[in-house]
C-alpha cells in the first residue's frame, strides 16, 4: 500500500516567485514543469470511503490514481495512493463509467517540481490561486519548512478537488476550474 504524506500551503504570486528563487538558491534540484488536466470521478464505494479516482493527463501521458483519506490529527495529510499509467484513456474512461462512477470535478494546473533535502516540493498555479505542497515523511517535511523559513506559513487543509468545487463553475453537473483560453487576433 502506498501512503502519500504531504502538507499544502496557499501562496500569493510574490511568495510563489520568492520560494522558487529560494529553492534554486538553496540547491534544490529542478525536476519538471508541466501542465496537467485532472478528471475526478466519484460515486458508490468511493463516496463511502471518502476516496476518488483521478485521471491525470500530462501531455501524451495519462495516470490513473486511487486516493483514500486516512484520518490524521495534524496539518500534514496522509492518504492511501495507488497510481498506474494508462495507455488508452477513452477505454479507461468507459471502464470507470461502466463501474458506476461519475465525472464530478475537472481542474487544470501548472506545476513545477523540485527535489529539496529529502522531500518533493511542488509549486502549483491553478485558475483559483497559487499553492505549494511538500511531500515526504513528517520529519522531512518539518525540516524543509524550517530550511525554507516557512514555519509560520498557514497550511491549506483543503485539497484541489474541494477548492475546484468551491471556486470553479458547475457545467452540466461537473465542477470545472480551467484557465481561460486566450485567442490570437
Amino acid at each position: 500500500m502506498g501512503i502519500e504524506i504531504e502538507k499544502k500551503y496557499r501562496l500569493d504570486k510574490k511568495l510563489l516567485v520568492d520560494l522558487t528563487a529560494r529553492l534554486v538558491t538553496m540547491g534544490a534540484e529542478f525536476k519538471s514543469e508541466v501542465f496537467e488536466e485532472n478528471y475526478l470521478h466519484r460515486g458508490g464505494v468511493l463516496d463511502e470511503r471518502a476516496a476518488v479516482l483521478r485521471l491525470r493527463k500530462v501531455g501524451s501521458d495519462t495516470l490513473l490514481t486511487y486516493k483514500e483519506r486516512i484520518s490524521y490529527d495534524s496539518d500534514i495529510k496522509h492518504r492511501i495512493e495507488y497510481e498506474t499509467h494508462v495507455t488508452d484513456v477513452d477505454a479507461m474512461e468507459k471502464i470507470i463509467q461502466s463501474l458506476g462512477y461519475k465525472l464530478s470535478i475537472v481542474y487544470e494546473k501548472h506545476r513545477k517540481t523540485f527535489h529539496f533535502l529529502d522531500v518533493e516540493v511542488v509549486l502549483d498555479e491553478l485558475p483559483f490561486g497559487y499553492y505549494m505542497e511538500i511531500e515526504g515523511e513528517v520529519e522531512e517535511i518539518e525540516a524543509a519548512e524550517k530550511a525554507l523559513d516557512i514555519t509560520a506559513l498557514e497550511p491549506e487543509p483543503r485539497g484541489y478537488p474541494r477548492l475546484a468545487a468551491k471556486y470553479g463553475k458547475c457545467i452540466d453537473g461537473v465542477w470545472e476550474a480551467r484557465f481561460e483560453k486566450t485567442t490570437s487576433a
